[in-house]
């Protein structure tokens, strides 16, 4: 078992922290966005530094897992001082959500630049097994639900076969003057995904949302990893949906 994932079900956790998320992709060859984990506002400014302006804000705490509704995630920062008053704005309103939210610290992350999102996922499925999804990001997934899922493991080949799958498909080679995107890099985060979930069956849904892809490379912005653990939450990892 990963370290990572012992760590988290130890301390009674059943979802990865997304510093732990993006630790335990990067171990996967999983490409991941430049980051570091801050307690004070002076490593905060630190850490931007050494990352690079412009970079993204997220508090770290088991307690928030929906960052962006809290207002705990301030995105496109470009200067010490706009990192000053993020490091505070996020702090003050994740102590907002409740007297027992567990701060972890604050995540330094470099801002990626615009692409085209798709969405990489997984998830264990009762009767089928381990399963991984692809699909297209924003609308695609959220009102068209353009997705396309696999048994695990999957192959390179295989990966390509489930782009080529989604309605979207043409948005990947290219459209009206848009970049093709690299499919071998998507290809390679598909397959990685595959052998995460197979690897740790501690793992019991995994979701990439959004992932961006360029003309040469792709990194994940968000990552979410859920665990297996009590009843509650093989509840819900039955019953859920990778990207709902």
């Amino acid at each position: 078992m990963s370290h990572i994932i012992s760590q988290a079900l130890k301390e009674g956790r059943n979802l990865l922290l997304e510093p732990e998320a993006k630790k335990l992709c990067s171990l996967y060859g999983i490409p991941v966005p430049r980051y570091a984990v801050v307690s004070t506002v002076d490593e905060a400014v630190k850490a931007a530094k050494g990352i690079g302006f412009p970079v993204v804000l997220k508090i770290v705490s088991k307690d928030i897992i929906h960052k962006s509704d809290s207002g705990c995630v301030v995105l496109n920062i470009n200067s010490s001082e706009e990192v000053e008053r993020a490091f505070k704005y996020v702090v003050a309103n994740a102590s907002k959500v409740g007297s027992n939210v567990e701060i972890k610290g604050v995540l330094i992350e470099e801002m990626l630049p615009k692409g085209l999102e798709v969405v990489v996922g997984a998830l264990e499925d009762a009767e089928f097994g381990p399963i991984v999804m692809f699909g297209l990001g924003g609308i695609f997934i959220e009102v068209l639900r353009d997705v396309t899922f696999r048994a695990a493991p999957i192959t390179i080949d295989e990966a390509k076969k489930m782009m080529k799958e989604v309605k979207g498909y043409k948005l990947l080679e290219g459209y009206r003057g848009q970049e093709p995107a690299d499919t071998n890099a998507l290809a390679k985060i598909i397959t990685a995904v595959s052998r995460l979930i197979i690897e740790n069956k501690e793992i019991c849904q995994i979701d990439l949302n959004p992932v961006i892809v360029w003309r040469n490379g792709a990194k994940i912005a968000d990552a979410r990893i859920l665990l297996r653990g009590d009843a509650q939450t093989r509840h819900i990892c039955n019953d859920s949906a990778v990207s709902e």
